[in-house]
């Protein structure tokens, strides 16, 4: 696996300054830019090209939560993915049920103000959720059985990800 941490020259973390990378990631993408190569020889150009595409696939995922966080993992010998992970606890299930229930009634009432009240629950819970990775990552440094902890957390977020596309679709059909 590459390390999109290394590629964009950053430590290995979950709290990341997204801004500043982007910086980074425009000046290297400036750097490896076709343009600058064209009398290079076939070789060279090829491996700019591809040293580019890599550039821009750690950018990709380090400004995604569920991505960067998924990557931080597999960094640590820990597999992720939907059906790797434990299942989330029941009272998470239920309150989740709940809000997309909410979600729903407001959908069908076309009541905009209480979708975007749910979203925002579910907004803040998801911060909350990314707050306690940020949390634990930083705590479980390099110890794999702490990190093995935090991948529930994962799984939250994947959820609250969904929910808040499915809001944001809601406000896209109704704008």
């Amino acid at each position: 696996m590459n390390d999109p941490f290394e590629m964009l020259g950053v430590e290995r973390r979950f709290d990341l300054d997204l801004k500043v990378l982007e910086k980074t990631h425009r000046e290297l993408s400036r750097a490896l830019h076709p343009d600058r190569f064209v009398k290079a020889g076939a070789s060279e150009r090829r491996a700019v090209l591809e040293k580019a595409a890599s550039v821009n696939e750690a950018w990709r995922t380090v400004r995604d939560p569920i991505a960067r966080a998924e990557a931080l993992f597999r960094l640590a010998g820990i597999e992720v993915g939907e059906d790797k992970e434990p299942k989330a606890s029941p009272a998470f299930l239920m309150a989740v049920m709940d809000e997309r229930e909410a979600l729903s009634d407001a959908r069908a009432a076309k009541d905009l103000v209480k979708v975007h009240a749910v979203g925002a629950t579910m907004g803040k819970r998801a911060s909350e959720t990314e707050q306690k990775l940020t949390a634990g990552f930083a705590a479980s440094r390099g110890d794999t059985a702490a990190t093995q902890k935090l991948v529930p957390l994962l799984g939250e977020l994947r959820f609250y990800k969904r929910f808040l596309d499915e809001v944001s679709a809601i406000e896209e059909e109704n704008d």
